[in-house]
Parts: C-alpha cells; sequence; structure tokens
C-alpha cells in the first residue's frame, strides 16, 4: 500500500525547501492553478500539496505520477531528470516576463557562476570557447594556454557571457560582459587570482596565463514566468 507521507522526514519540518517541490511550485504558478486545484487534480491533501512545496521531501513514485499529471509534465521534468539534455529543448511559457538587469544585478550574477564563454577573433574567424572564470573587483579573469584561442582575446575587445536555463520552467537569465581584455603580468594580482579562482580549469592543468576582461558594458535579462513571487514588473529584451 502507498502512502502520500514523505519518506525520510521523520514528521518535523525541513530546514529549506527541496528542488522537487521548487519544480513543483513554479510549475503549478506557471498554469495559474492554486494549490487546491493541483491538490484535486493529484487527488491529494491541499495540506500535502504544501508540505511538498516548502520541504525537501521524496513522494513514492505514485504520488509522483499523479503530481505530474496535475501539473501537465512529467516526473523527469519535476525531479530534474532532464538536466542534462541539450540547452533550448523546452517549451516556452504561455506568460513569459523578459526583465533587463541592472548593471549591480549582472554584476552579482556573474560573481555567482565560474563557468562562461569568451567571444574572440582568431586568425579572423570569430569563435567562441568555454573558460572557467573569476571575478575580482572591477574585471573578470580566466586562465589558459599562451597562444590558445581564449588568449586570443589579449590586447583586444572581447565579450565574455554567463547563463543560467531551468529547462522544467522555461526561465532563466544571461549576461554579458564587454570589454578591453590584456595578460595578467603583475605578480601580486596573479597570486590574487589563484587564491581567488572559483574553480580550476575543468579541462585540467597547464593553463597558468590570465586573461582579465575589464567591462566597460554590462547587460542581461531574466525570463521568468509573468507573476512569479518577487518578480519585478515590466522589462524588455536586451
Amino acid at each position: 500500500m502507498t502512502t502520500d507521507k514523505p519518506a525520510g522526514t521523520g514528521g518535523g519540518p525541513a530546514p529549506f525547501r527541496g528542488d522537487l517541490g521548487r519544480r513543483a511550485a513554479l510549475r503549478r504558478q506557471q498554469l495559474g492553478l492554486t494549490r487546491e486545484e493541483v491538490a484535486a487534480r493529484a487527488a491529494a491533501s491541499p495540506g500535502y500539496l504544501q508540505y511538498i512545496e516548502e520541504h525537501p521531501a521524496q513522494p513514492d513514485i505514485g504520488f509522483l505520477l499523479r503530481l505530474a499529471g496535475a501539473l501537465d509534465t512529467t516526473v523527469a521534468d519535476l525531479v530534474g531528470g532532464t538536466a542534462d539534455l541539450p540547452a533550448g529543448l523546452g517549451v516556452a511559457t504561455v506568460r513569459p516576463e523578459v526583465l533587463v538587469l541592472g548593471p549591480g544585478e549582472c554584476r552579482e550574477l556573474l560573481g555567482s557562476h565560474g563557468v562562461g564563454r569568451v567571444a574572440v577573433t582568431v586568425d579572423g574567424v570569430p569563435a567562441v570557447f568555454p573558460v572557467n572564470y573569476t571575478v575580482d573587483h572591477d574585471v573578470i579573469a580566466y586562465r589558459t594556454h599562451a597562444g590558445s584561442g581564449p588568449a586570443a582575446a589579449a590586447g583586444h575587445e572581447a565579450a565574455l557571457e554567463v547563463d543560467h536555463l531551468d529547462e522544467a520552467f522555461s526561465q532563466g537569465w544571461s549576461v554579458l560582459a564587454v570589454g578591453p581584455a590584456e595578460i595578467v603580468t603583475a605578480f601580486d594580482r596573479t597570486r590574487r587570482l589563484e587564491e581567488n579562482a572559483y574553480s580550476a580549469p575543468w579541462v585540467g592543468g597547464g593553463r597558468y596565463q590570465w586573461i582579465a576582461v575589464r567591462p566597460t558594458r554590462l547587460s542581461g535579462r531574466r525570463i521568468r514566468v509573468a507573476g512569479a513571487p518577487g518578480s519585478p514588473a515590466g522589462g524588455a529584451g536586451r
């Protein structure tokens, strides 16, 4: 016999909301449904659905199937099982809200991630390379091989783009930083970058040349479900 009691919760309130609850709540808001309406569709109590949305929980597969059906989605999307699919396969929300991000918001988002893409020109041909980057005061820096594609940015204007997508709920953000790039040669700056690096290069060692981009232009946008909690009003595309 199955039960709608979350497994492994011990019956007490948990200190934070889990990814399942976040995805379920956002999908419900995306569809414009109340908890009562979703609970009725999923043959569950509104109180239990509230618990799922607000606490980490591991409900049984029977409830997950009912909840996915009630939210017109799949169990894989609810539990994050599609996270490794190529970006861009998701379906656009019926109520998208596009918000322009200010410079302060762009800097905050840049500081929260460590992987981006740098656009440079190599032998007259435009190219884009993924890089592990770190933010140091007013510059964005990444390590690479001397003479490599990403190193070609030095001495030129370069663009570095960072984004985050949630395919399950058709929302995300992107930030674009544009400015002159240079090779970092000062020992104290190099040491500070090494000490504060967000991550070592994913592709391995041997990348000791730091390239610093000093943004003169920062722009960004966020796409989310219209009316979602904490959503600012208005906005337009970059």
